[in-house]
């Protein structure tokens, strides 16, 4: 696999599960990460992970995140490429969302659950 993958709310949305948003989660590693540190602002967030913040937010780029103890390794390598990009994988995004649980992350959960109920053989 690659250097990166779509995360956050990326994933739902290349699926059609929600509306597209105003801005792109991204896990990197290795050179991606050394790319982004050169295309962006770094920014500490509150929680003292680190990001990089493109285009005014409208792109981050990390290296963990900060809700939840997740392997990016395993992220990145286990994504599933849709249109050429990798995205993360659902089940890690479920994770991601109820580990989080701000009310955007319970709204896309309960989206999911009645997109997975229409479709119940696939993650798509």
């Amino acid at each position: 696999m690659g250097e990166y993958a779509i995360f956050g709310s990326g994933p739902l949305i290349v699926r059609g599960i929600i509306e597209g948003t105003n801005d792109l989660d991204v896990i990197s590693r290795g050179r991606a990460w050394d790319r982004a540190l050169g295309a962006g602002e770094l920014v500490s967030l509150p929680d003292g992970v680190k990001i990089v913040s493109c285009f005014d937010g409208a792109v981050t780029i990390g290296v963990n995140w900060a809700y939840g103890d997740f392997d990016i390794n395993e992220l990145i390598d286990t994504a599933d490429v849709i249109d050429r990009l990798p995205f993360v994988r659902l089940e890690h995004v479920v994770r991601y969302k109820e580990i989080a649980a701000r009310p955007k992350d319970l709204v896309h959960l309960q989206l999911l659950a009645e997109h997975q109920r229409g479709n119940p053989l696939t993650d798509e």
